[in-house]
């Protein structure tokens, strides 16, 4: 049977705990994978403003999840101050992304709203009512998320509440053989499925391989789930050589595919 990506030889950055889905996507289109976490997700610094939130769900008319990591936060916060998913049963959830859409699935509740591009930025476009006057809660990364959406969502009159309910930073440990591999020249791509992960391999790459970093990559393609995240690896790391067109792990798994029979 023909595999596209057999003997390639992929590193994977994405959250500790989180790769798996896609790790098996490559390796199911023949991949050999390396995976290197270069995010680490965890409570916020603080619940108060997520809870002061949530004290307000009576007044809110719309909850905005764009990731699974907002997915999980959320509900088990809300779980852990004693409230029960039939407390959202009066407003509408908007969501953004399959993945989102699927965790939110998973846990027993439907999205109301997905907006056809798996962007944030595409919420405001396509949204399905006038949000003038409405309250939209917001639960989101603590650090590091883009102001687009909250600055479009109350420049069309809607009333925010935008509150951290986990945050994402840089772990503190390398991964020791996915430097002896990036050192060694085994990987032929590099993936970032986000632009915090593109920051923090250029941190973890820094230290692991010190002033000649950017040496080591010169021979391995950038392969990047979107537009956001490619202009953050055009940013820090100089270039992209592969986007997906879908913004989507499935999207980036096609895409690297079809690069690699170019390639080839």
């Amino acid at each position: 049977m023909y595999l596209p990506l057999t003997d390639k030889t992929i590193l994977v950055t994405r959250a500790a705990g989180q790769s798996s889905q896609f790790t098996q996507l490559l390796a199911a289109a023949g991949a050999v994978v390396v995976e290197m976490p270069a995010l680490e997700i965890g409570p916020p610094s603080s619940w108060e403003p997520l809870d002061g939130a949530i004290a307000r769900l009576p007044d809110v008319h719309w909850l905005i999840l764009t990731s699974a990591n907002a997915v999980d936060f959320f509900l088990e916060r809300l779980a852990d101050l004693g409230h029960s998913q039939a407390d959202l049963n009066h407003l509408k959830i908007a969501v953004v992304g399959k993945k989102t859409e699927a965790i939110l699935n998973r846990r027993g509740l439907t999205a109301d709203f997905v907006p056809p591009d798996y962007v944030a930025d595409a919420m405001v476009e396509h949204f399905p009512e006038d949000i003038a006057g409405k309250t939209l809660l917001f639960p989101r990364v603590e650090s590091g998320g883009r102001p687009v959406l909250v600055e479009e969502m109350t420049t069309a009159g809607a009333t925010v509440l935008e509150v951290p309910a986990y945050e994402s930073g840089c772990p503190a440990e390398l991964d020791a053989a996915a430097i002896a591999a990036l050192r060694q020249g085994r990987i032929e791509v590099l993936t970032f499925a986000s632009s915090k992960t593109v920051r923090h391999t250029v941190q973890l790459l820094e230290q692991g391989v010190g002033e000649g970093w950017a040496e080591v990559l010169k021979p391995v393609a950038i392969a990047s789930i979107g537009p956001k995240t490619s202009d953050t690896c055009r940013e820090f790391l100089g270039r992209v050589d592969i986007e997906a067109a879908e913004y989507t792990l499935e999207g980036l798994t096609e895409a690297i595919a079809t690069w690699a029979g170019s390639s080839d």
